[in-house]
């Protein structure tokens, strides 16, 4: 582990709460700590992803029990999903050290321009449950929606609760907050499937994944509250405006760099 700076280590700890508050109430915390691990000098594109899943996974298992005592998620969405998706991150993962760093964030940024757009220009979707399809057709769209996200996930990682909740609410029919209750769940998921390739590897930063995770712990627990608290209609607007911040963020980074 490089040597940090107490500055360094306050502000990576604060990156891991806003973090784990934003991937609590609609996902995309990674696109707040992966950045700030990135920047830390001495630590490779891989490093940072891997110690990045192991601080995320500390606060989404906080946000999933959370979610689940108090919204009941629809387990036979999430079993399935959940199972396809831990399989697709630890494919992705096994890619991951294959992508140029340097072809990160412009991949976010055009998939995450695309996610916008489609909230912006559907103003209805997302305020109530308006489910596609029932049985096995619908866990099975649920399942190729898991391994499609999560070997994204473990190839790249930043976005995915945001990934997962969008394609819940748009291509399964579920609103707002059952759909971030059952991407947390999922979401979980694909961070063991990465941490299965990555932790053999030997590719995780322990002390510093840890202090971000429990960060991360106390920014979940108090976003899932709000989040069941305050309903879809709250998680929709912050949806909106993380996806706008971060879109800002990282054209500027693209663009600027």
């Amino acid at each position: 582990m490089p040597e940090l700076d107490l500055t360094t280590i306050a502000l990576l700890l604060l990156a891991g709460l806003a973090a784990g508050w934003v991937d609590a109430v609609v996902g995309g915390g990674g696109l707040i700590q992966l950045p700030a691990l990135l920047l830390v000098p001495g630590i490779s594109p891989v490093q940072a992803l891997a110690t990045n899943k192991l601080a995320s996974i500390m606060g989404t298992s906080t946000s999933a029990l959370t979610f689940y005592r108090r919204v009941q998620p629809d387990l036979r969405t999430a079993g399935p999903m959940a199972l396809a998706a831990l399989a697709g991150a630890f494919g992705g993962a096994v890619g991951a050290s294959h992508i140029p760093a340097q072809l990160f964030k412009p991949i976010i940024l055009v998939v995450l321009v695309g996610v916008l757009a489609w909230t912006l220009l559907k103003p209805n979707v997302g305020q109530h449950d308006d489910l596609r399809w029932v049985g096995n057709g619908h866990r099975r769209i649920a399942a190729l929606i898991g391994l499609l996200i999560g070997a994204y996930d473990g190839l790249l990682g930043p976005g995915t609760g945001t990934f997962l909740v969008i394609s819940l609410v748009s291509f399964l029919g579920y609103s707002f907050l059952p759909a971030s209750a059952i991407a947390k769940i999922v979401n979980f998921a694909t961070n063991l499937g990465a941490l299965l390739f990555f932790v053999p590897s030997g590719a995780v930063i322990w002390a510093l994944g840890l202090g971000m995770g429990v960060a991360n712990i106390i920014g979940a627990y108090i976003g899932a509250r709000m989040a069941v608290a305050k309903g879809s209609k709250f998680v929709r607007v912050v949806f909106v405006v993380v996806v706008g911040a971060l879109i800002a963020r990282l054209a500027w980074d693209v663009f600027a760099g």
